[in-house]
């Protein structure tokens, strides 16, 4: 694609936008190998399990809300519980950063499609059949219930002969390849198809950390499906590969799980923080402050992150040694994810802000994911861990990270793009007030659980005694939850009613420096006619600006409009 100059773009046009409607016929959704379409499927993927897997824990959350409880049995309880980890971490969180990634990536680097169209569509409907056929566990005899984790022994036969741990197998293997294929194409397309000019230093943040979230999935993701063929194996064909009794390893099961799943925290949080970069920088009206070293910064956790999986087996026994390396390494990890936050913040100093809901929620993370990350920290401490693990201090900073991190991260994108996905502004009255129903939610449900977890309360348990304090935490926590479900609700709302009739967005509602917001809000099926030369991070604006464009370092100061 030639290196010419565009136009500034007209106003909205309405479609596709991200509805399903009738004039375009479900057909047309169905058969799509167009990225933008797959990625507002993804979407929407995302958004039908959110609710899924947010009801489930509503109902766990009911159980627990008073000792003894008996609303759920201990059966029941355990099932929506693993349902409840598994869905949030794999079919909700993961399909909506690869969503926006999908969706997004082509457009910033100024590429007209995806490198790999039709393997884009399969990533999807593995991805979609994977989830579906966990779910269908529910009518084959018994859904999952050893834990998200799937731990050995728990995993094998005789702890759990319902069908319910062979689809975990089956659903995820299917999604885990649906993740492996739309990573290989991200991959490919960012190497391969940025528009002439576009340097590596020139990508914007969002796009080097999807770079990075791919390469993580294709070095992790290999190691869960190895140990999900194998638990097959074991159920099916009796392979022994977990069950100590026929000369297995239980723990084995975990190295292979961690191996994975620690990558995988990182798969969940990098993507995010692209999101917040760039919007600390349009909202700040002030280039990233220290762009390399927020590049360099996410490098180094992608590499460090697969050093660190022992920590979550600390209190497994694998010795002094072991667990002193992991925990050194495991505090490593947390100076470049420091690094961070200190660029967004020095990103804020001195800028015009403008407290936009996307705003609003990456500021939230700033403090939430800070209140995760030192919880975090505190769990590297092999003594500490030998307290805490186990115990509801563990949910609180698993959700302090999950949440006040990668949630947030997709409710600010959401935000952000949605006028240019749809082409419609959503309702800026019912925005903030989702903003605080959920933000006074999470933490409503979340913080008092740390005091449970110091207090002793195991996680994983469907009842508890009447011990002083236990109760009324956990109906605080319970409130919270249900506070959380109402605002989801609410967006439900906001984002039907916006795409109806909404009203119509312009092509740049923010000003923004990226090369999304040089094409149509939503763009055109080629995405651009023209893209603009791009000498710098932030070609839209070096265009809108030509005699203001100072090519300089990302994350120069410039004074309070970057000037």
């Amino acid at each position: 694609m030639a290196n010419t100059t565009v136009l500034v773009p007209e106003p909205a046009r309405p479609l596709p936008g991200l509805s399903i409607n009738s004039s375009q016929g479900l057909l047309q959704w169905i058969s799509s190998v167009d990225h933008k379409q797959l990625g507002i499927m993804y979407l929407w993927m995302a958004l039908l399990f959110m609710l899924v897997g947010g009801l489930e824990i509503l109902l766990v959350r009911v159980q627990l809300a008073v000792p003894r409880n008996t609303f759920l049995s201990p059966e029941a309880y355990n099932q929506l519980f693993t349902m409840h980890g598994t869905t949030m971490i794999f079919f909700v969180a993961m399909p909506a950063l690869f969503g926006f990634g999908i969706y997004f990536v082509p457009l910033m680097i100024g590429a007209n499609e995806m490198a790999f169209p039709r393997l884009n569509a399969l990533s999807l409907w593995l991805t979609l059949f994977g989830g579906s056929l966990m779910y269908f566990s529910f009518l084959a005899g018994g859904a999952p219930d050893a834990g998200w984790f799937n731990y050995a022994p728990l995993n094998q036969f005789n702890y759990s002969s319902s069908p319910g741990v062979d689809y975990y197998c089956a659903g995820l293997l299917l999604a885990g390849i649906g993740t492996i294929t739309a990573s290989i194409n991200l991959v490919v397309t960012i190497l391969r198809y940025r528009i002439p000019g576009m340097r590596f230093k020139d990508m914007p943040v969002f796009v080097w950390m999807m770079l990075l979230t791919a390469c993580l999935v294709l070095a992790s993701f290999p190691a869960l499906n190895a140990a999900l063929a194998m638990l097959l194996l074991d159920r099916q064909l009796h392979a022994h590969f977990f069950d100590v009794t026929g000369g297995g390893s239980a723990v084995l099961w975990q190295h292979l799980f961690w191996l994975f799943g620690h990558p995988e925290v990182y798969v969940l949080i990098l993507p995010a923080f692209g999101i917040f970069s760039e919007i600390f920088a349009v909202f700040s009206r002030k280039p990233v402050f220290g762009y390399a070293f927020i590049v360099g910064s996410g490098i180094a956790i992608a590499l460090l992150a697969f050093g660190v999986w022992v920590h979550h087996m600390l209190a497994v026994g694998l010795g002094n040694t072991v667990n002193g390396f992991f925990s050194a390494s495991s505090m490593l990890i947390g100076i470049p994810t420091g690094i961070k936050i200190f660029n967004w913040l020095a990103t804020m100093h001195g800028g015009s802000l403008r407290f936009t809901v996307a705003m609003r929620f990456a500021i939230a993370f700033l403090v939430e994911f800070t209140i995760g990350g030192l919880s975090g920290i505190a769990f590297a401490i092999v003594p500490i861990d030998l307290q805490l693990t186990d115990t509801y201090f563990v949910v609180a900073h698993i959700h302090y990270v999950f949440i006040g991190g990668t949630l947030f991260g997709l409710f600010a994108g959401l935000f952000y793009w949605f006028p240019k996905m749809s082409g419609r502004l959503l309702d800026e009255r019912l925005s903030k007030w989702f903003f605080w129903l959920f933000v006074v939610g999470f933490n409503g449900t979340f913080l008092v659980q740390h005091v449970l977890g110091t207090l002793g309360m195991p996680r994983r348990v469907y009842t508890y005694p009447d011990l002083p304090g236990w109760g009324l935490l956990n109906m605080i926590s319970t409130a919270g939850g249900f506070l959380m479900g109402a605002a989801t609700l609410l967006l439900v709302y906001m984002l039907v009613t916006a795409i109806r009739r909404g009203p119509l967005a312009p092509a740049d509602p923010w000003d923004a420096y990226t090369l999304e917001w040089a094409t149509t809000s939503p763009p055109t099926l080629q995405n651009f006619d023209r893209v603009p030369p791009v000498r710098s991070a932030r070609p839209w604006r070096d265009h809108k600006r030509p005699d203001d464009a100072d090519h300089l370092k990302p994350g120069k100061k410039k004074g309070v409009h970057g000037k």
